[in-house]
């Protein structure tokens, strides 16, 4: 045989497995900006920072979008909370890619499909879900509540867009409305006005988190965030700021960066303990993430031995306590300062004084994905999702000897 050949095989090896996945990313909103006859429904979705913030990491997604005839006729959108419209959009949003041919192709009994409000926790029983039927008679495809005797429900109008297996457009001739969704809950929902520093302190176990949050002025925001969905605050206590390394200074920290680390530990939705411990949604964008940009400063949330376990992806932490729970707000105390790996670097803090074994979290990489939850990637600051790059891992850290496996294998062929 000729060198060239075994050249070309071997070049071709190499550029297989050492290339970085491709990755895709789109910006939803822009891409309904193309749509005239859709400004109405992208006017609602770009002024929803929390529902952009949930979109940042997904991908293959189906968007039930309503054109401006019908949705400035409905009635549903008068005087509606940010928190109410907020959800009613996440109802239109698909966790599944489906095309226009997979519509037409339904079983006559339909198909559930999770929607993004469904992840929240705040839907009842599978409430947050949609069941699509087609009419093979009239070539109709219908989409409404799996609820019996719902009376909201939508057809499908046409496909505007496909981005193949990573998002498709539809249109529909209605606004849909979760069954036993109360449009004005938010609206009649007495407001807290909690002072947040003051509840801190008056728990007695957080007195360094409540020094820092007033000192920073970031509590001012927290405390904005009150309205709307709500909000969720995890708080260090007070012996997990002296169990930090001496190779983690906060203090020494620019004020600016002090204040992303602070908003790091804030989810901008009320999220209740039942549904961290049941979310469908693992991977939590933060205030940071909102701040930094989508993908960065996320928290992967799960359960173990029965705790509610937080993990930065060098940090793991447990919820140690309820400070406070009542709709909008919920305060919990952790057991660690939930450093963020894009401010404190890659590698797992290891604690000035190490807790017992057995009653820390295994570290993230070592532990198993819990019943219910989908196995996210390690490294939580490039997740799969809008705008990331994906690269192998196998590449990156057997890329190497692998190569060189094959290589032998392939000069020993060529030999034979």
């Amino acid at each position: 045989m000729t060198l060239f050949p075994q050249i070309t095989l071997t070049f071709m090896l190499y550029f297989l497995i050492l290339s970085p996945t491709p990755s895709f990313s789109f910006n939803l909103t822009s891409l309904l900006s193309t749509f005239p006859e859709l400004s109405t429904f992208t006017s609602l979705l770009s002024s929803t920072p929390p529902l952009t913030a949930d979109l940042s990491h997904r991908t293959s997604l189906s968007l039930l979008a309503v054109p401006n005839t019908y949705l400035t006729t409905d009635p549903h959108l008068h005087n509606l909370s940010p928190s109410a419209l907020a959800d009613i959009l996440r109802y239109h949003i698909l966790l599944q890619f489906l095309s226009w041919s997979d519509l037409q192709h339904l079983p006559p009994s339909g198909k559930l499909v999770t929607t993004l409000f469904q992840t929240t926790g705040r839907a009842t029983n599978n409430f947050g879900s949609v069941n699509i039927t087609h009419s093979p008679n009239t070539n109709t495809v219908t989409i409404h509540s799996p609820a019996p005797y719902s009376s909201s429900n939508a057809t499908v109008l046409s496909q505007l867009k496909m981005l193949p297996y990573n998002l498709t457009i539809f249109t529909v001739d209605s606004l849909l409305i979760p069954y036993g969704f109360d449009l004005m809950a938010s609206e009649t929902r007495p407001s807290i006005l909690l002072n947040i520093t003051k509840t801190l302190i008056d728990a007695h176990n957080f007195n360094v988190a409540a020094s820092m949050l007033s000192a920073s002025g970031v509590v001012n925001e927290f405390e904005a965030g009150e309205g709307g969905s709500g909000i969720t605050l995890f708080i260090p206590v007070d012996d997990a700021f002296a169990d930090l390394p001496p190779s983690v200074s906060l203090q020494s920290l620019p004020a600016d960066q002090k204040a992303v680390v602070l908003k790091a530990h804030v989810l901008r939705a009320y999220y209740p303990l039942g549904s961290l411990q049941s979310t469908a949604n693992p991977l939590q964008p933060t205030l940071a993430t909102e701040a930094m940009g989508a993908g960065s400063f996320t928290l992967n949330i799960s359960t173990f031995n029965g705790s509610v376990a937080i993990n930065t992806g060098i940090v793991q932490a447990i919820i140690t306590q309820t400070v406070f729970d009542q709709n909008p707000i919920a305060i919990f105390g952790v057991s660690k300062v939930l450093l963020p790996r894009e401010i404190f670097g890659k590698n797992p803090i290891v604690s000035a004084k190490s807790p017992p074994e057995s009653s820390a979290p295994p570290p993230y990489e070592d532990a198993s994905s819990p019943t219910g939850f989908d196995v996210q990637p390690s490294h939580l600051s490039s997740p799969p999702g809008f705008g990331e790059d994906v690269s192998s891992d196998v590449a990156s850290v057997y890329g190497s000897e692998l190569f060189v496996f094959l290589l032998c294998c392939i000069n020993l062929y060529l030999i034979l």
